[in-house]
């Protein structure tokens, strides 16, 4: 722990290497594979309860499976406040927007983004478990939506994809501040929707379009996907120590970047109508329902290789969908309903037993390497 960034991630590790480390000795000791002396039991007793409780004191870390079960129904609260509240001041607006003159609409915009950003960034100084910060942060990113949105309608400003572009930085600058993952999820949202729009709009089509045509979201799901790549090879000691703190992060982004790729991907292996290319759509449907087999593969590859649990299940997920999606489109129509989810048993089964005999292999060669 003291030669790790000391972080809310890094902290809870710690202590679930601590209580791993208690029960196996506890394991072993009723085995009689080691023996320790009372004094030793005593002094490591001792040397775990300092820390748990140094860590507990500092982040607020979890410390038994109760107190890890109150979190995550704290967290699931606190989302569920954010939105409700975030939804809550949208909807003020526009129940009593029609009673106040330009100027104090403006003004009201302006002031309530700026307090509530301030409020976020001092409640995210206080709030090290980020459960309020994350709240705050919400109603501060529905400010500055609502607040770019009546602007825009108040001057009569014409409609442009950069506003999701102000508003993804704003989305990052929070997500960061309060160490929220579904702000980062909104950030990521719009500078997706900026990029697709701006695809849409160079192949001519107006902005707000811009999902008619899949195709326009592929390279922005590529870049969300590689971006903690891009930010880790950046050449700066300083910037790569403060992006550490939030390799937690690196997760949203990969699932994410990956979500946005596979959908219209699935989208377009069944809707050719919907591609920029001007060939046969049945072709068209064909080389998408190839890519998604052979980018789901590589992502179940990718995940076992760099131990990344999170590509290795949206890659099964998606294999899954493209291969039942598939099913549907040669049997559902000419095959017993009973005949065809028989069939999809028979072949879940076989994936089965496929993955069962991967892992075995997989088992086989962690064995010989030690």
């Amino acid at each position: 722990m003291e030669n790790r960034k000391p972080t809310m991630q890094n902290a809870q590790a710690r202590a679930d290497q601590i209580q791993a480390f208690d029960l196996e000795l506890t394991e072993l000791t009723s085995n009689s594979v080691i023996m320790l002396s009372e004094q030793q039991n005593q002094s490591i007793q001792s040397y775990h309860h300092d820390v748990i409780n140094a860590l507990k004191q500092q982040y607020n870390i979890d410390d038994t499976a109760a107190s890890k079960q109150l979190s995550l129904g704290m967290k699931i609260a606190s989302l569920v406040a954010a939105l409700a509240l975030a939804s809550s001041m949208f909807f003020l607006f526009f129940q009593f927007w029609g009673l106040f003159s330009t100027g104090v609409q403006v003004f009201a915009l302006v002031a309530f983004s700026i307090l509530s950003f301030i409020v976020t960034a001092l409640i995210a100084q206080k709030d090290f478990a980020g459960y309020y910060a994350k709240i705050a942060g919400l109603i501060s990113f529905g400010c500055f939506v609502l607040n770019l949105n009546m602007l825009g309608q108040i001057y009569s400003i014409t409609p442009s994809p950069n506003a999701f572009l102000v508003w993804s930085a704003f989305g990052f600058i929070l997500a960061y501040m309060c160490k929220a993952k579904v702000l980062l999820v909104g950030a990521i949202i719009c500078f997706a929707s900026f990029i697709s729009m701006y695809f849409g709009t160079w192949s001519g089509m107006y902005f707000i379009s811009f999902g008619e045509k899949p195709e326009n979201i592929l390279f922005a799901s590529l870049l969300v996907f590689c971006l903690p790549f891009i930010l880790n090879a950046i050449p700066s000691p300083t910037f790569t120590k403060q992006i550490a703190e939030f390799s937690h992060f690196d997760k949203v982004y990969r699932v994410m970047g990956m979500i946005l790729f596979f959908l219209p991907v699935l989208v377009l292996s069944n809707w050719g109508q919907g591609s920029h290319l001007s060939i046969d759509t049945k072709i068209i449907e064909q080389c998408y329902q190839v890519l998604g087999f052979v980018s789901a593969g590589l992502a179940i590859w990718l995940g076992v290789k760099k131990q990344w649990r999170h590509v290795n299940v949206t890659g099964n997920i998606f294999f899954i969908l493209f291969l039942y999606t598939k099913f549907f489109d040669w049997w559902w129509d000419w095959l017993p309903k009973y005949l065809f989810f028989f069939v999809m048993g028979v072949v879940s089964i076989l994936l089965l037993v496929l993955f069962k005999r991967l892992r075995s292999d997989h088992h086989a060669q962690q064995g010989v390497k030690g």
